[in-house]
Parts: structure tokens; sequence; C-alpha cells
């Protein structure tokens, strides 16, 4: 059953957008977390919104609904609502970025950004203890990782002892990538870190968590 929705505040005025450039967004990090997400950077519709890939167009939620991630369709183009925030963290997933500033476009970031991003990251996964970290994004996995050959998938590298994941950028803007395509791509990293049925660290009954 879905999660009962409070009302939602309006969406971001265009002088709300130009305000977040530069701000920050929590992490979305709970108990029992196994598969945690890790975004480029914060947009500033998201920043603006406090909420992860808010902005309309971006496809992160579509496609983790459809991998059977979630149980209904997140909407948090206006704001998450303390029922969703609830709903992912039982789910046994979290998201981060690794770089936290918010920009209008990623290629404003500078390289070593990333670079630091990466050490955030680690100290966030020894703390919680993710099975896997997936980069929504594999160029910004390259420059994160200095694997500036790795391609889309899991990665040999292990990032303190978690298992690493490249996923297609779901932004709209990414036209080599369907929802279909990232659907599978966020399912295959559900998978390995056994939050779908048939997963091995999923329950005894093959359900998932939430």
């Amino acid at each position: 059953m879905a999660s009962p929705r409070a009302p939602r505040p309006g969406r971001p005025s265009r002088a709300q957008l130009e305000a977040a450039r530069g701000t920050t967004l929590p992490d979305l990090l709970g108990p029992g977390l196994r598969l945690l997400v890790c975004g480029i950077n914060p947009s500033l519709w998201a920043a603006a919104t406090q909420a992860h890939f808010a902005r309309p167009g971006n496809r992160f939620w579509p496609a983790l609904h459809e991998a059977r991630l979630t149980g209904h369709l997140v909407d948090c183009s206006a704001g998450m609502t303390a029922a969703d925030r609830a709903h992912v963290v039982a789910r046994g997933i979290g998201i981060t970025n690794l770089v936290e500033r918010a920009t209008a476009r990623a290629d404003e970031l500078d390289p070593q950004e990333f670079v630091a991003g990466r050490e955030r990251l680690a100290r966030i996964v020894a703390e919680h203890r993710p099975a896997v970290v997936a980069v929504a994004g594999v160029t910004a996995y390259r420059h994160a990782f200095a694997e500036p050959r790795a391609v889309l998938g899991p990665q040999e590298q292990l990032l303190e002892g978690a298992r690493l994941w490249a996923l297609p950028s779901p932004s709209g803007l990414n036209a080599h990538a369907s929802r279909a395509d990232l659907a599978a791509a966020f399912a295959a990293a559900g998978r390995a870190a056994g939050l779908l049925p048939g997963s091995p660290a999923a329950g005894g009954d093959g359900t998932t968590p939430g």
C-alpha cells in the first residue's frame, strides 16, 4: 500500500532556484542501509526543495519504482514528504552526492571536487556500511575514482568494503539511456545489494524489505 502523503508546498520560483546556487542538500540515510545511490551534485531545483533528484524530467524516481525498489512512485518535485523519506529508508536505500554544492549544470564542477567527494563518500560508507554504492553517472565515477576507462555496471574495486557500481545518469539530458535502461541498471544494483527477490541478501521468502 502506498504511503500516506501530506500536502506539498508550491514549486520553487526562479528567484528561489537562483538563491539555491552553492547551497547543500542533506544526505538521505538511515538504519539498515543496503544500496547507497550517489548523485553527481544537487541541481538548483533539488537544493531549493531539499529533495534529491527533484527536478521535473529527472528519471531517477520513475526508474527506481520501475525497478521495484520503491513500493510507489515518489514525487518530490515540490519537496519530499516525511512519509516518502521513511519509505525510502525502510527499503534499505540511501542517497548522497559526490559534490555537495548545488549548480545549474554538472559541467560547472571542478574535477578536483570529485576527488574530494570520493573521500567524503568513503567516510559515509565506513559509517553506514551499505552493500553497494551506485554512482549515478559513469563520467562522475571515472573522475572520482581515477578510472578513465570505467564502464557501466559493477566495478572491480571496493570502497570501504562496499561493491561499487556505475549507473547511467538519470538526467533527462542523458539521451543515451532510456527509462527502461535506467530501471534495468537500478534493478541490477539493487539485486546485488540484496533488495530484490532472488538476491542473496533478500529475505528468506524472497521478499523485499519495507
